[in-house]
């Protein structure tokens, strides 16, 4: 570097160090008071050693250990080396103690400790993941007052510090003041991490430009380069970009590493072509490892493919790429979701002898397939015996599943539990109970724990306004409905689609149908797009009222809406016009009714229709009425009555 361009970069560095309070300079007393006093509470819990230690580094498995070896180098004579004070610096940095690291090296400095460019780097890239980088390029400064010299590494460092706190502009003018001031000469590690900063802002375009541009150049990308631009087009939608550059960067002589493999495989399988994926990997001449087979076995489990997803599995211990706890747990997953506990229970045995311990989330998975089931009590059992703490998703599913099963006085043992072992419980605990109750018809006992949600600190959603609200109208406490919506809305809670429906219910139910055609069109001017359970209920709602040339034509005019009645919507109108004697219409719906929506035995199914001409609750047939019409269409017969009524 000339004397000139030297001259240039230690006064634009000047400059941007200047910009920092000059108290920041040197030592950061104020900046890491606290962590220099938690410093001296560690070191006052050290062992006192011998004057002259030896240094082993291998005795460190916690901070606290790295403190009480800091603390017996200072008492050495002589002083240990700058390479022991700066291994003893990565040691904290690897277990992500980064202001712990800068508090170390805070007092290195004020104690006299050598230093030198290693160990400024290290500070420096602490700041940096800290995201204050004012605070890097202040240490940066050190390196002038000691007569050292900042090289590539250190500006790497501060490059991707800029990035790491969205300084895109920032970051790109200092690699374009290297550049022209010829400061230092970039290498394969600071090119990588400008374009990699581009891509993770967004910013792919951009980073394939300046690809383009070094490429011309002598300073040429490398493969982490290449794949970092690979993976922003992949995370883009572009895989076709990324499988043309792919191939660029093949025919330049650079070949592939596995991270370049991990991003396409990942694209393939983002867009549910796992085999795609698994043939593309076949291609490579790459070794795959374990974040490969993973993502595959991650694919296949979503997919519904456990089988090809345990064939995966083997291949890859085969392969002598042992599994984690997130790949046994993805497959865990994948054959909870299809009901195969058998393969479960394997797959469980063999975690045990390959002495894999389950976590939290994967007793997760497995209690909320448990609860999915029915097989609460298996859950909690199951729970029970492992030697983890529950946490709050664990209790949260069994409370939601008891809820399920109706059996509230379970749930509410589970609730009582996780707050007698000291855990605060969750807005979907509160959710779950208040709609247990509300279904079991115990609406005050879930509007006591309605109460009770601001007394222990939480904020209501819109699920607990749903469903208390829902829960009083199913007390036919329409008033009391109607004035806790009035008080979500004052409280800024906004109503979704489904608090609509249940408001639009409460109006039908009480055959307040203008009102109720009212506030649908309300809806709508308030930009919510009304359902088929919207429609379906008023036009329930009007064949009860009596008004079935209404109720007719909205019931047509439902596809210019862009909606599809479903087998309630046609039940109910094909019901209220068999009652009023249009057989014939009836009869045409019914044959579209079949045709369109429902499998033969959902026409069929005499039970089945009466069941849910109940639960709709909007009129229609009764079901000898209903058996009537099915039998005229001679869609069954009475054999098969007499089977439906023989089930009961």
């Amino acid at each position: 570097m000339s004397r000139k361009a030297a001259a240039s970069a230690t006064l634009l560095i000047r400059r941007r160090i200047a910009t920092i309070p000059s108290h920041e300079f040197g030592t950061f007393t104020h900046p890491f008071s606290f962590f220099r006093s938690n410093l001296h509470y560690l070191g006052a819990k050290g062992r006192i050693g011998s004057p002259k230690p030896k240094i082993d580094f291998s005795s460190i498995n916690d901070v606290v250990d790295a403190i009480c070896l800091f603390r017996e180098m200072g008492r050495m004579r002589p002083q240990p080396s700058v390479f022991a004070y700066s291994k003893l610096l990565s040691v904290i940095v690897k277990m992500n103690h980064y202001s712990v690291a800068l508090s170390v090296f805070d007092e290195m400095r004020q104690k006299g400790a050598p230093v030198n460019d290693f160990s400024l780097n290290i500070a420096i890239n602490c700041c940096c993941l800290l995201k204050r980088i004012d605070f890097g390029f202040a240490i940066f400064g050190i390196f002038f007052k000691s007569g050292l010299k900042p090289d590539a590494t250190t500006f790497s460092i501060l490059i991707k510090g800029h990035f790491l706190d969205h300084k895109v502009v920032e970051a790109l003018a200092l690699f374009e003041k290297l550049l022209v001031l010829k400061i230092c000469v970039p290498d394969g590690v600071m090119i990588s991490i400008v374009i990699n900063g581009l891509c993770k802002a967004g910013q792919t375009v951009a980073a394939c430009d300046l690809l383009r541009i070094l490429e011309r150049t002598s300073w040429k990308p490398d493969v982490y380069a290449y794949s970092a631009i690979i993976d922003g087009f992949c995370k883009g939608g572009r895989v076709d970009d990324a499988l043309l550059l792919l191939s660029e960067m093949i025919a330049k002589g650079i070949s592939p590493n596995v991270v370049t493999l991990n991003t396409l495989v990942a694209a393939y399988c983002a867009e549910g072509k796992v085999k795609e994926a698994e043939d593309f990997m076949a291609q490579q001449n790459i070794c795959p490892d374990m974040v490969t087979y993973a993502t595959l076995i991650n694919g296949y489990c979503k997919g519904g493919r456990v089988d090809d997803a345990l064939l995966l599995l083997s291949e890859m211990i085969a392969k002598g790429i042992s599994p984690d706890i997130i790949t046994y747990t993805m497959i865990i997953q994948g054959l909870c979701d299809v009901g195969r506990w058998k393969d479960v229970q394997d797959l469980l045995d063999e975690m045990t002898i390959r002495k894999i311990s389950l976590n939290v989330f994967t007793i997760n998975v497995l209690v909320d397939a448990y609860c999915r089931e029915g097989k609460v009590k298996e859950a909690e059992d199951f729970v029970a015996q492992q030697n983890i703490c529950p946490d709050m998703v664990i209790y949260a599913t069994l409370i939601h599943g008891y809820c399920l099963l109706g059996t509230m006085n379970k749930a509410q043992q589970v609730f009582d539990c996780l707050v007698e072992k000291g855990l605060k419980p969750s807005i979907g605990c509160y959710n779950s109970l208040i709609n247990g109750y509300c279904k079991n018809g115990d609406v005050d006992e879930a509007w006591r724990l309605f109460l009770d949600v601001p007394r222990k600190g939480l904020e209501r959603d819109l699920s607990t306004y749903n469903m208390m609200i829902h829960g009083l109208f199913s007390k036919d406490r329409f008033a009391d409905g109607w004035k806790l919506f009035n008080y979500m809305e004052s409280r800024k809670v906004h109503p979704d689609l489904y608090t609509c429906n249940i408001l639009l219910e409460s109006l039908c139910r009480r055959q307040q149908i203008s009102e109720a055609y009212s506030f649908l069109h309300t809806m709508e001017k308030k930009g919510f797009h009304p359902d088929i359970v919207a429609y379906t209920m008023l036009i329930g709602g009007l064949c009860k009222a009596g008004k079935l040339d209404v109720a007719r034509d909205l019931f047509n005019q439902l596809p210019s809406k862009g909606l599809q009645p479903d087998a309630r919507t046609y039940k109910i109108i094909i019901g209220a016009l068999y009652e009023k004697g249009y057989a014939e219409e009836a009869k045409y719906l019914v044959m579209e009714m079949k045709n369109i929506c429902c499998k033969s035995k959902d026409v069929t199914s005499v039970k089945e229709t009466y069941v849910l001409q109940g639960n709709a609750g909007d009129g229609g047939l009764n079901v000898q009425k209903w058996t009537q019409l099915l039998c005229s269409l001679s869609l069954v017969t009475s054999d098969d009555i007499l089977l439906e009524s023989g089930d009961d």
